[in-house]
């Protein structure tokens, strides 16, 4: 039985493509090395020529492989970009990771809104808020896409610092704004069209979804963000408690 189900949504290639990244990526297949022939590829993974030829040419425009008459599928050589997201476990600790964090801000969107819809029992408005959406990157590289909705009023308390900084120090500074609770969720999701784009990643890709809360003592959301990061860029560490 192939474990590339045809009742998924996402398209075959772009799995069979995540299959063949992390085999490299674990170095299955290390550079310079030979991917198995097609045929090969075909009968292990139970998918058409066609699949394995789209799979192969995302990751040829990644720059994971090279594809050459003669020679076959070549891997070259890839150093993977470092970067470690702790989910820490208390609010002091997130803001001082963000503290020593750098990253080029893109301002996509900003505007007054309203908080989207949240599921049940996620806390209620105090609105309005504002609205910021941005790209965040290092080198040049775009690693994830957040969208911020922080309370007006707040923002408008340090709405430079806002703007150009990382958000979460810099609420966490003002002695006039008082975090009750705090708490972020953590999924695995697929690239839309829209995050594809903004971050650099081809559609369907595996992707990080965090989803971070701030109430105040009423349990009124003071902060609300949902930030998507790139699957290849960044991985996920969690500090256990002994």
């Amino acid at each position: 039985m192939s474990v590339l189900s045809a009742s998924d949504p996402v398209p075959r290639y772009a799995r069979l493509a995540q299959l063949l990244r992390q085999r490299i990526d674990k170095g299955v297949w290390k550079a310079g090395e030979k991917l198995p022939r097609l045929e090969d590829l075909m009968t292990e993974f139970d998918v058409a020529r066609v699949t394995v030829r789209q799979a192969i040419a995302l990751l040829s425009q990644e720059g994971r492989v090279s594809v050459s008459r003669g020679r076959g599928t070549l891997v070259k050589q890839h150093r993977p970009a470092q970067r470690t997201l702790i989910l820490e476990t208390s609010l002091a600790d997130l803001a001082a990771a963000y503290r020593s964090d750098s990253p080029s801000l893109t301002l996509i969107d900003e505007r007054r809104a309203e908080l989207p819809e949240l599921e049940s029992g996620s806390g209620t408005a105090a609105g309005p808020y504002r609205f910021l959406k941005r790209v965040h990157s290092r080198d040049g590289e775009p690693y994830c896409v957040i969208s911020i909705y922080l309370r007006e009023d707040i923002f408008r308390l340090a709405p430079s610092r806002f703007r150009r900084q990382t958000v979460v120090p810099v609420l966490v500074d003002l002695a006039s704004v008082k975090i009750h609770r705090a708490n972020q969720t953590l999924r695995i999701s697929v690239a839309d069209v829209e995050t594809a784009n903004l971050i650099g990643v081809p559609l369907n890709s595996a992707v990080g979804e965090v989803t971070r809360i701030f109430y105040d003592v009423r349990g009124q959301i003071l902060y609300f963000a949902e930030i998507t990061y790139r699957a290849d860029y960044i991985r996920f560490q969690m500090n256990l408690k002994v």
